[in-house]
């Protein structure tokens, strides 16, 4: 039996031909189709190259096992989650590798009510289907094939997240990563123009093109950043926002084209709906977690943690009947976007914001990044991770105050903390330091971390 190496801890990710191909994308088809038996299923596909034919082969499999597919065209991994919930399907796929390298692909997977697919809750059922692919003979009816388009209604969706009274001019940089958020882009200003709110959009990477010639969007990346900050700069804009390869994440530059780490835009947006729902619960994960668990409390909220990954982050959402949750990764979470995450509704939220409070940007977190100065996330490949963790562990083992292994390992002590922990996604380990208001302190102890995992 074919061992699929693609399927990992929440979604389908692998290199192109060797991992993921027109064949291994129809068995997970099929395997969905069996294990899950659902009746119908929306799919999209993001901007690659690869996408589009992957995405076809994926149809022609749930076909096979008798599902129903709407196919809604070139689309963020959120228009899907909306998708599937409001046509009201038995589940849904996006074709999207996020912002993963050019050579590689993958598919994000929910169920009915666009609940996650994970590797608890059915995905490693679905891999030993397709792996083992032993599928009986197509059903005597096989599943229909239609194009849908429901932008419209998704873009009345978010914009119901906002008062769109409430905006005052403001001129947005916004870089759509090679393209893939254009469509939704031109949908929302057209119908903010149709509104006349006074939003200007300047627009960079605005076309499809799956060849990425600007780069793989991921704006996490220190050189991803550039033309959206300089673009900002140039322009005089009161802010910038940039997506990733599939827009279910946006990262936010203040009006000096300075990046806003993921981690202060959450704690940004908890205050925002706890002012409009008191005592709610707010999911947060490990990485970084000090300022959203002060401003939560102060608040009046509750700050529940969650493993980090979008497919547990949801889990958690739903079992608490979280209002909101954020990671500090960008991705943002709500509970009437049937607890999943988008990219277009934080922006809009912390645009509002600006307008609403009278400051900028920069102005509305700098306390907050003053108050707990952090690394943001570095990335580091090294041969024998499992080895390296546990020697920082070791090594501060005796001096921790509290040890927690939601995921990977976190530890604190009286003014600092980190977490590190090997990614899910890709083969690298990823570190993230913090202080409480002491910046000297929070490089210091980055840069003894990191020479202990070079070693």
């Amino acid at each position: 039996m074919e061992k699929l190496t693609c399927f990992k801890a929440y979604d389908v990710r692998g290199k192109l031909g060797e991992e993921l191909n027109d064949d291994i994308a129809y068995r997970i088809g099929r395997a969905y189709g069996e294990f899950l038996k659902p009746k119908t299923i929306v799919l999209g596909s993001d901007v690659r190259l690869t996408s589009e034919s992957l995405k076809l082969s994926l149809a022609k499999g749930l076909q096979d096992a008798g599902t129903d597919v709407i196919d809604i065209g070139m689309t963020g991994t959120e228009e899907v989650y909306f998708a599937t919930s409001h046509l009201k399907a038995d589940g849904g796929v996006e074709v999207t590798a996020s912002h993963n390298p050019i050579d590689y692909n993958g598919m994000k997977l929910v169920r009915e009510g666009s609940r996650p697919i994970s590797g608890d809750t059915g995905l490693r059922a679905i891999q030993e289907l397709a792996e083992a692919n032993q599928f009986p003979d197509p059903a005597t009816i096989r599943g229909s094939y239609v194009r849908q388009d429901v932008l419209a209604d998704y873009v009345q969706h978010v914009l119901s997240y906002v008062n769109t009274e409430n905006f005052k001019p403001l001129k947005l940089v916004i870089n759509s990563g090679n393209g893939a958020a254009g469509h939704a882009i031109d949908a929302i200003e057209a119908s903010l123009k149709a509104l006349n709110v006074p939003l200007e959009f300047i627009k960079v990477h605005h076309q499809p093109d799956g060849t990425f010639p600007n780069g793989i969007p991921n704006p996490l990346l220190p050189e991803c950043r550039a033309d959206t900050a300089n673009a900002v700069r140039e322009h005089g804009a009161d802010m910038g926002i940039a997506f990733d390869g599939d827009f279910d994440r946006c990262f936010l530059f203040d009006e000096k084209g300075d990046f806003i780490e993921g981690y202060y835009i959450v704690g940004l947006l908890a205050e925002a709906f706890l002012q409009k729902q008191p005592g709610a619960k707010i999911i947060h994960d490990p990485r970084l977690s000090w300022n959203t668990i002060d401003v939560v409390n102060k608040a009046g909220g509750v700050p529940v943690m969650s493993k980090t990954g979008h497919a547990f982050i949801k889990e958690r959402m739903r079992s608490e009947d979280a209002i909101y949750g954020g990671e500090m990764s960008a991705h943002h979470y709500f509970r009437d976007f049937a607890y999943c995450d988008s990219g277009m509704i934080p922006w809009l939220l912390v645009a509002e914001l600006v307008c609403v409070k009278g400051q900028t940007l920069g102005q509305l977190v700098q306390d907050r990044i003053a108050a707990y100065p952090s690394s943001g996330e570095i990335n580091i490949k090294l041969s024998q991770p499992a080895a390296s963790i546990e020697s920082v562990k070791q090594h501060y083992l005796a001096q921790a105050g509290e040890v927690d292994y939601t995921d990977g390992i976190s530890m604190e002590f009286a003014d600092w903390r980190f977490n590190l922990r090997s990614s899910n996604t890709e083969p690298v380990v990823r570190l993230n330091v913090e202080s409480r208001a002491d910046v000297a302190l929070m490089q210091e102890k980055t840069k003894e971390i990191l020479a202990m995992l070079s070693r």
